[in-house]
């Protein structure tokens, strides 16, 4: 769901920042707007596409991932001490391509720390 981004994305969109095929993002879009977590609308700006967005549940679902993150990375630096976290965290954040368009991390997504 953080791959739709809070402005919406098309299945094309999706897929690109998923690393998956246009079929596998327009097959992931239709199971989650048959759960109600998504809905379409029209591009205002091109009538010929169509974007996805979140609905409230969507975001209710993201809020509460978040949440739950918030708790392990909690537990992970009680376990591993804070630096360790944060040196995971950098090296994985090396790894991302500079070309990706949104944050993975559902608090920073959400407008968190």
């Amino acid at each position: 769901m953080q791959a739709i981004g809070a402005r919406g994305a098309t299945a094309s969109d999706i897929g690109r920042r998923l690393g998956v095929s246009k079929q596998a993002a327009g097959k992931t879009v239709d199971r989650l707007l048959a759960l109600g977590y998504a809905e379409r609308a029209d591009d205002p700006a091109d009538a010929r596409r169509k974007l996805v967005h979140l609905t409230p549940r969507g975001y209710d679902a993201l809020a509460r991932s978040a949440a739950i993150f918030d708790e392990l990375r909690a537990e992970w630096a009680a376990t591993l001490g804070a630096d360790r976290i944060l040196d995971m965290e950098t090296a994985l954040r090396n790894v991302v391509p500079a070309e990706t368009a949104f944050r993975l991390d559902a608090t920073s997504w959400l407008g968190g720390a």
